[in-house]
Order: C-alpha cells, then sequence, then structure tokens
C-alpha cells in the first residue's frame, strides 16, 4: 500500500523542490490546473512514459488525482512502485482539497 502525505507536508516539499509531484488526471484537466510543477502521468501510460517522464527511481514522488473517490493517484503509484520506484508517496484529498485551501494551481 502506498505511504500518504499531507497537504501541509506536500506543500512543504514542493515549496523546497525536493518533490516530482505527478498529475494522474492528465490530458485537459492538467492543461486547465494542476499543482505546482506537476508532470502529467495518467495509469494507461505509466509504463510506457515513466521512465522518460521519471528518470530517477529514488526521486520523492507523489501522484495526486482530483479527490479521495479517484482512483488514478494509488493506480499510478502503486504502478510506480512495481516498475522499481523507491520512495512514492499518495496525496489521496487530491486537487479538490489543495484549491480549496486556497492553494496556488498553474495551467498549460
Amino acid at each position: 500500500m502506498t505511504m500518504l502525505i499531507s497537504r501541509d507536508e506536500l506543500k512543504q516539499a514542493i515549496d523546497a523542490r525536493t518533490v516530482t509531484v505527478v498529475d494522474a488526471l492528465g490530458g485537459t484537466y492538467h492543461a486547465e490546473q494542476h499543482l505546482p510543477g506537476a508532470v502529467a502521468l495518467t495509469p494507461s501510460d505509466v509504463d510506457a512514459l515513466a521512465s522518460t517522464v521519471l528518470p530517477d527511481r529514488d526521486a520523492a514522488i507523489v501522484t495526486y488525482c482530483s479527490n479521495p473517490a479517484c482512483p488514478n493517484s494509488g493506480q499510478v503509484a502503486d504502478r510506480l512502485t512495481a516498475l522499481g520506484y523507491s520512495n512514492v508517496r499518495k496525496y489521496r484529498e487530491g486537487i479538490e482539497d489543495w484549491t480549496q485551501a486556497g492553494l496556488p494551481v498553474e495551467s498549460a
């Protein structure tokens, strides 16, 4: 099971630039808004794109999607772990929680 990260912990890691954030929604969702610096990687693209998008298998990685009901972040996190990524966590509350807290987002 993937370890979780809180909003406050994630914000600190983003501010310190010590984490790679993965938007598991991708597509138009990513284009409209995503957490600062997030890269898009959907469950269907993990096998084909992970080594390109996330070359360091030991880097701190946090996946997220829309909210706790969205399965994408868990699917991406589990697959990354299966592919040998050693430091993957999940922001279960997702971008809905992030924006409700008034935290900044980016768009394409």
